[in-house]
């Protein structure tokens, strides 16, 4: 299995997203789940912002693209390839102001390319091409937007990432959301990510279930076809 493994803390060792990808790495290993991973920082390498010749060059059919068309939509390109790749898509961060860090909007506005990470059906509805990838979300977030707090309405990330990523094919994504951190007492903060670890370690768990599952189809396959 290939996993692409997104950050997009501004936080370095103190960053409590970053943490929580790690220990659900960790959790896949400890299963002993065969996987590789693609890591992206989206902080040391945030794509760029869209711009009108991205935009004139991402609608432009490709086989009418000019060589600067061509260059302006290069790391797009380069990232649409790592994303279909990949099997499976980690993305950790953290909620800044009700939402995702700007550095990982646009890493959706450069992966959410026409005729690349979607296709247009002849019925005229759209075919996302992240279909078949498992999608783990792993957030961190200040205050508690649960059921039933009173930030509870003000959560925008939850949504954003289901629809930028449902249009993409995700039909459902796993969501862990450890809260509250920033705006919590010590005990409050220490079972916010204690229930954090363990919804992860029962994530893994579920992958690895799935992991063997394939590896055994894949050998029974393989077994019929030498017969």
């Amino acid at each position: 299995m290939k996993i692409m493994h997104v950050e997009a803390s501004a936080k370095r060792e103190r960053s409590n997203s970053r943490a929580l990808a790690r220990y659900f790495l960790e959790r896949l290993r400890e299963a002993r789940v065969d996987f590789d991973v693609d890591y992206l920082d989206l902080t040391v390498d945030t794509p760029p912002h869209v711009t009108e010749a991205f935009a004139i060059a991402t609608y432009t059919p490709a086989h009418e693209r000019t060589a600067a068309m061509r260059a302006t939509l290069a790391s797009s390109d380069a990232l649409c390839a790592r994303l279909l790749a990949a099997d499976a898509l980690v993305f950790a961060m953290p909620m800044y102001n009700w939402s995702m860090p700007s550095a990982f909007k646009a890493f959706i506005d450069s992966i959410t390319r026409t005729g690349v990470t979607y296709l247009h059906a002849e019925d005229g509805g759209i075919v996302g091409q992240l279909g078949r990838h498992k999608v783990l979300f792993i957030t961190s977030r200040g205050a508690d937007l649960r059921a039933g707090s009173p930030y509870e309405s003000m959560d925008a990330l939850t949504p954003a990432l289901k629809a930028a990523f449902g249009f993409l094919g995700v039909a459902g994504p796993t969501f862990v959301d450890a809260q509250p951190l920033q705006f919590a007492s010590p005990e409050a903060r220490a079972a916010a990510l204690e229930r954090a670890r363990g919804e992860l370690a029962t994530v893994a768990a579920r992958w690895a279930q799935g992991a063997r599952a394939a590896n055994h189809a894949t050998e029974a396959l393989c077994q019929a076809d030498a017969e």
